[in-house]
């Protein structure tokens, strides 16, 4: 009997363990990066099929010159409603800041800062989203860094203050496994951001999308953070055109797209076998080479299960796709894109 009672509790201790780290509610996001509303019925369709509730918008960025300071650009058009058939859906302005304004801003150019962001959140809003709801949280992205930290933070701290809403920051693996150095950002929640871990081209034979080698680099051990973190996952695509062996920009062409007129000379690798127009703005010559960065259904499955077991999440978190456009339906199934929030949960 002891025996039976004593084997009972090592199994009850294990299967606690076991689902420690399970999230049983998921709400289910995309990240949403463009300026216009491009998204058509179908795809807005698959998000109501999908139960997508909350997109996070890109409403503005923010630069600096010397002649105008601190400002906004690819903003938001004008012009319609955004989202207007989509239901039960929220919205998450989301404020892109380049970590390099902060060499040039006091604390008093950042009190300003925070006013002018609040301010046009607030008209953007008014503008775009009447028939949407809008959440009580703002989320600002940025790659800081270990000198622009204080700075950085401190803008946090006024944004929230200036907005009276919730405040979220996006969360790089880096400064999520690095704490002591990179610090806490002051905000409610971070979103984990678990794609872009190799820069584009540093390493020709990584995917710098999403790398596994890479990212098990970084979550290479069950750690927590003082803060609730949701996550971020990559279902975007981007290629590379080199002309002499020299990197010329980026191009949106997939892999499946290339076949005719290149042929693939390594993994991910394409060389174009004869002079091609290809849409109206790219031509294409005999000897240019392609990279295909593209993220499969097998690597991400490979991704949540690494997630799973090294980032303590709560029980109930957002998981976020990057980025929504009307190709993700094409690329993904409707039981893939579902799986990918769902399998957390399992």
């Amino acid at each position: 009997m002891k025996k039976i009672f004593i084997f009972g509790l090592i199994s009850m201790l294990f299967y606690s363990c076991k689902n420690d780290n399970k999230v049983e509610n998921v709400e289910r996001a995309f990240y949403y990066w463009k300026s216009d509303n491009s998204l058509n019925s179908e795809t807005e369709n698959k998000l109501n099929t999908n139960k997508v509730n909350k997109i996070y918008v890109k409403f503005f960025e923010i630069d600096y010159s010397e002649a105008t300071g601190n400002y906004p650009y690819d903003k938001l058009y004008s012009y319609g409603n955004m989202f207007e058939n989509i239901e039960n859906l929220s919205i998450v302005p989301t404020i892109f800041i380049k970590n390099e304004i902060f060499k040039y801003n006091t604390e008093k150019d950042l009190d300003k800062l925070s006013d002018n962001i609040v301010f046009l959140i607030n008209k953007r809003c008014r503008e775009k989203f009447k028939n949407a709801k809008l959440t009580d949280e703002i989320q600002i992205d940025c790659d800081w860094t270990k000198s622009t930290k204080e700075k950085y933070f401190y803008l946090l701290k006024k944004i929230k203050e200036d907005s009276k809403k919730k405040i979220s920051c996006t969360l790089r693996l880096y400064p999520y496994k690095y704490q002591e150095i990179m610090g806490v950002p002051p905000v409610d929640k971070a979103m984990l951001m678990c794609y872009n871990l190799v820069k584009p081209l540093t390493n020709s034979n990584k995917n710098s999308i999403l790398d596994i080698p890479e990212l098990k680099s970084y979550l290479n051990e069950k750690r927590s953070y003082p803060i609730h973190l949701d996550v971020a996952l990559p279902v975007f695509s981007w290629s590379q055109l080199y002309q002499n062996n020299h990197f010329q920009k980026l191009i949106n062409i997939r892999s499946i797209e290339l076949s005719g007129f290149t042929k693939e000379i390594k993994p991910m690798w394409y060389e174009v076998t004869k002079d091609t127009s290809f849409s109206w703005d790219n031509y294409y010559r005999i000897g240019d080479q392609i990279k295909c960065e593209e993220v499969s259904t097998k690597t991400i499955n490979e991704s949540i299960a690494i997630i799973k077991k090294n980032v303590i999440l709560d029980k109930n978190t957002t998981i976020a796709l990057f980025d929504l456009d009307n190709s993700i339906f094409t690329k993904y199934t409707d039981e893939e894109i579902s799986s990918f929030y769902s399998t957390f949960s399992k």
